[in-house]
């Protein structure tokens, strides 16, 4: 367990020094149109990625949840939920984490925030459908197992590199398009210089980001949670229950993919392919078999 946290921040570090030298290379592009480097537009950009990486680091979970549709809860809007995290986290020696519920059918949770003394914890109002009091526990405590562990500091400045990248491909092809509109002479280079960062790097890089995700921490969450529970049952028939339940959700967004318990995402060759989620059966499977060890 001290291990996988000390992994976390080390990941946090070169998840930040990625996305600091994947900026700072598309500066150094950008700012040498004529192949002659200006360091006040390099410069400016270095800025700009400092100051991301500061927001990101502050604010990306405030970001994730606007995205997702979540809404902060207090203890009377919904007693049940609230008090079963209220319970983990005595249990846990953990903060009280703020608690947020979206209303959406598809069963799912996730946890987000830089560290345990500033997480949120949040479920869908499909899974508070579905799943009794001891299924609901197991879920949470797999979300405090995130947050005890520190994945969701990793989680949330992956996140933000993906809306990075999907913001500079974005950009890449409107660069494009408008490139086309002009005549060949006055054909922007940093238009094509654009297209191949988007082409070439931004695949690369969310690989990287995927890699920086791994799937093992979906494992290792389920174990933990089973240990804070001392019910392995209740953490397997959860996971059973969003086996036959899962659909996507009404609010889908790849950035967030990796804070969800289950891919919130629909299912397609190519996001199995690039999933930050391993199959539930396996999952399901790991439990069953470590049963005896818990």
């Amino acid at each position: 367990m001290y291990k996988n946290i000390a992994a976390n921040k080390r990941n946090t570090v070169l998840v930040i020094i990625g996305f600091l030298l994947f900026v700072a290379a598309i500066g150094v592009f950008l700012s040498s149109p004529d192949w002659q480097f200006n360091p006040q537009i390099f410069i400016w950009y270095m800025v700009f990625a400092f100051g991301y990486v500061a927001f990101q680091y502050f604010f990306a979970s405030r970001v994730a949840v606007s995205m997702t549709g979540a809404k902060k809860i207090e203890k009377k809007e919904n007693p049940r939920l609230y008090n079963i995290v209220e319970n983990l986290s005595l249990t846990a020696g953990l903060p009280m984490p703020e608690v947020y519920i979206i209303e959406d059918s598809a069963p799912n949770a996730f946890a987000a925030g830089r560290d345990p003394s500033h997480a949120l914890v949040c479920a869908t109002t499909g899974l508070l459908d579905i799943m009794n009091d001891k299924e609901l526990t197991a879920v949470m405590a797999h979300e405090m197992s995130h947050v005890k562990n520190y994945d969701i500091r990793v989680s949330t400045l992956v996140f933000g590199l993906v809306c990075l990248i999907g913001f500079i491909a974005d950009m890449g092809w409107r660069m494009t398009y408008f490139s086309h509109r002009r005549n060949d002479e006055d054909s922007s280079p940093v238009a094509l210089i654009m297209v191949l960062v988007t082409s070439i790097l931004a695949p690369i890089i969310a690989s990287l980001a995927q890699m920086a995700v791994s799937r093992e921490r979906e494992y290792l969450a389920d174990s933990s949670a089973v240990l804070l529970t001392r019910y392995p049952e209740g953490m397997i028939s959860a996971l059973k229950k969003l086996e036959v339940h899962s659909r996507p959700m009404k609010q889908q967004n790849p950035a967030t993919e990796a804070m969800f318990i289950s891919s919130p995402l629909k299912k397609h060759g190519l996001n199995n392919l690039f999933s930050t989620h391993p199959p539930i059966e396996k999952r399901i499977e790991r439990l069953e078999n470590g049963k005896t060890k818990f």
